[in-house]
């Protein structure tokens, strides 16, 4: 089972490579859903200030992160550069969406659409860094696949 999770994407048959692309999917936004708990009753920490409790943890942002990198780094080191992008970064992207949207009263309406967008990009640019970065460490034999595929005679 391990060695044909470490083969390369386009030497797999097509089912098994969008069986393993629906697991990576699914497991960054299982990663989101873990590690970034959804609490909708947001209420103040006490009744004279206007910070709100959060489920949130640093621990659970560094652990989110590791997960997001070790997907990317597995997609970017044995699939195309795009796939990582799309599998690894849209899920929380979408669900931290779904979260700020369903938020029973935004304190500040027009501050959300920044947040997302901010986090948005930074987890976007450090799935491309992983990616690019094992990409980075694929052996021989997928720069003469690369040859072979680009020239066929």
């Amino acid at each position: 089972m391990t060695e044909k999770l470490l083969r390369p994407m386009r030497t797999r048959r097509w089912p098994e490579r969008w069986l393993i692309r629906l697991l990576g999917a699914a497991l960054a936004a299982a990663a989101y859903l873990l590690f970034m708990p959804w609490d909708l009753r947001n209420r103040p920490a006490t009744p004279t200030t206007t910070q709100e409790t959060t489920p949130v943890t640093g621990i659970g942002v560094l652990l989110l992160a590791l997960v997001l990198l070790l997907l990317a780094a597995y997609f970017g080191h044995w699939d195309d550069l795009g796939w990582p992008l799309l599998l690894v970064a849209a899920p929380p992207a979408a669900l931290m969406h779904i979260s700020f949207r369903t938020h029973p009263e935004p304190d500040l309406p027009g501050l959300w659409p920044l947040a997302w967008g901010f986090f948005t990009l930074l987890i976007a640019a450090g799935v491309l860094v992983a990616a690019g970065v094992a990409r980075a460490f694929r052996g021989e034999w997928a720069k003469e696949d690369d040859l072979t595929l680009m020239n066929p005679l």
